[in-house]
């Protein structure tokens, strides 16, 4: 009697465009509302509520493409698979790499939020980093737990969480715009012992743009990547995950908008003496709330401050274990991570792996702020291989189903290209080497590794290596570009003078941009991962009735 093999263990379809949407929203409205609104007055003062809508747009853009590459082809995390379907495997490896730099550091950065404001109350954590750390490991923990138990588990629990956070900052808006009566604050100047600029943008220009790659606000609106990277779990994934992801982002923009131009309005002028670029808080929203009379606002916000933020941490432990489940059926990963617990259907070891290096990241990066620019950059570096994968697409599988097809794909995907690159320009060279160097050695390792005799890796061949030549000296350009730019975004040399001055830098990096996007989307080429990847969701359809 012959036992057969049983079934390869599946992603269950369980999440509905409510819950695909709430991934989205409960990724967005985490610690990016309680922090990054002071960190971009900091940077732009009242001229923040600009960098604001700059950043929406700019994300706006990147989410109209992974709108149609997600309802064309849904992939569980999809953001390391579409640059592996395009140009092989080194580029996907690459992408996927910075995907996991990116992606593992969020929990961590959202344990650090829930425990930085709740040191206002709680002496045991304000007086020692270890019982910080301690917590803040518990917190992790717990992602992890509700997320181990399954994915119905987490969509339903991240949907009602996501509801209760919708309305603290919605209040918050609505209360401050009858209490926050400092309105002068938008064309207020600065006397003249502050010594420190006045007006509606008081740093310029520049002062707007950098805020929105290193105050938070490019990081506050990621979570639209959420939908995109559990598409697989969908139940109706080319029709729902493009609806949720431009839902989400809509929402983000205008709830954001607001938010900053309520707290300009709330900040008492007597804070101001010294200029906005040294208004310091621990708790932004809820400090402000109190010197404007509402005692009651501020225990609800402090309260707040510890569900929005492990509502997002949570959220991202589910989007990275899935993204090292894309790495595992990339091949790039040792076989244990394309691998599903039998009974949750969950990619386990890409769980517990995210939880050990999320605990990791917590020793490092003491603050907040520390660590928001790296994941900003880290992040808009995966995402603008999208614009460049979906013009490949569109050539190499014009026949595919494309539920939603982006009008205007040929100016779109360019545009979005170019302000990716200048928020990675944005955000400055003390961020931006580490990263470049980070996933320019993971790389290396990755084709020693893989080119060993009895390796399971998907090896680098000639036309994988041929096809990510673009992104090689694409990353060496802007490594030049951020040391060598100007002394606005961090450059280090002669004493933060770059030999490119502003505004002319910009110029430089925007034809940079639009150079290396036709290059990359010259090196792209039908795969068979591709095709087979393509057969798959066809044959889903046709399974499903759909």
């Amino acid at each position: 009697m012959s036992i057969k093999n049983p079934l390869p263990v599946k992603l269950k379809k369980d999440m509905s465009r409510l819950d695909l949407t709430m991934a989205g929203l409960g990724a967005i409205i985490g610690s990016g509302w309680l922090f990054g609104v002071l960190y971009a007055a900091n940077d732009a003062g009242p001229a923040a509520v600009i960098a604001w809508l700059i950043g929406g747009v700019a994300v706006a853009l990147i989410a109209l493409v992974y709108a149609e590459l997600s309802g064309m082809l849904p992939q569980s995390g999809g953001i390391a698979r579409y640059p592996h379907f395009t140009h092989g495997s080194l580029t996907g490896f690459m992408m996927g790499w910075a995907a996991f730099i990116a992606y593992t550091t969020v929990p961590a950065i959202e344990a650090e939020a829930v425990i930085q404001y709740s040191e206002h109350y709680i002496n045991f954590f304000a007086n020692s980093k270890i019982n910080s750390f301690i917590a803040e490991a518990i917190l992790m923990v717990l992602f992890w737990g509700i997320n181990a138990y399954g994915v119905k588990a987490f969509a339903k629990t991240n949907t009602i969480v996501t509801f209760i956070k919708f309305i603290m900052p919605t209040g918050t808006i609505l209360v401050f715009l009858f209490a926050a009566g400092h309105w002068g604050n938008y064309s207020l100047h600065m006397a003249p012992a502050a010594k420190a600029p006045g007006g509606f943008a008081p740093y310029g220009v520049a002062g707007i743009l950098k805020a929105v790659g290193l105050s938070g606000i490019v990081f506050s609106f990621l979570g639209f990547r959420q939908a995109v990277d559990l598409a697989a779990e969908a139940k109706d994934p080319q029709r729902d995950v493009p609806r949720a992801i431009l839902t989400a982002v809509g929402i983000a923009i205008v709830l954001y908008t607001m938010l900053q131009v309520v707290f300009i309005a709330g900040v008492a002028p007597a804070s101001l003496a010294k200029g906005w670029a040294s208004l310091s808080f621990t708790g932004p929203f809820a400090q402000v709330a109190s010197a404007l009379g509402l005692g009651w606002l501020a225990t609800l916000l402090y309260a707040d401050a510890v569900l929005s933020p492990a509502g997002t941490g949570n959220v991202y432990l589910a989007s990275t274990a899935r993204v090292l489940y894309a790495l595992g059926n990339n091949k790039y990963l040792p076989a244990p991570f394309r691998k599903l617990n039998a009974r949750t259907a969950v990619p386990t070891v890409g769980l517990l792996v995210t939880l050990i290096f999320g605990i990791a990241a917590l020793a490092p990066f003491p603050t907040w702020s520390s660590l928001v620019g790296v994941i900003s950059s880290a992040t808009v570096l995966t995402y603008m291989i999208g614009p460049i994968s979906l013009n490949v697409l569109r050539k190499t599988h014009p026949e595919a189903n494309r539920p939603f097809k982006l009008a205007g794909m040929n100016v779109v995907a360019p545009l979005a290209f170019v302000i990716g690159t200048l928020i990675i320009y944005w955000t400055g060279w003390s961020i931006d080497w580490k990263l470049i160097v980070a996933v320019l050695g993971g790389s290396v390792i990755y084709v020693l590794a893989s080119s060993g005799k009895n390796t399971t890796l998907n090896r680098v061949d000639a036309a994988s290596l041929k096809s990510a030549t673009w992104l090689i000296v694409y990353l060496l350009a802007m490594l030049a570009m951020t040391y060598f730019g100007s002394a606005t975004f961090g450059s280090p040399f002669n004493h933060g003078k770059g030999l490119i001055h502003y505004p002319l830098d910009l110029v430089v990096v925007v034809v940079m941009a639009l150079v290396f996007y036709y290059w990359g989307v010259a090196s792209g080429r039908k795969t068979e991962d591709g095709v087979e990847a393509l057969r798959q969701v066809a044959e889903d359809q046709l399974s499903s009735g759909l």
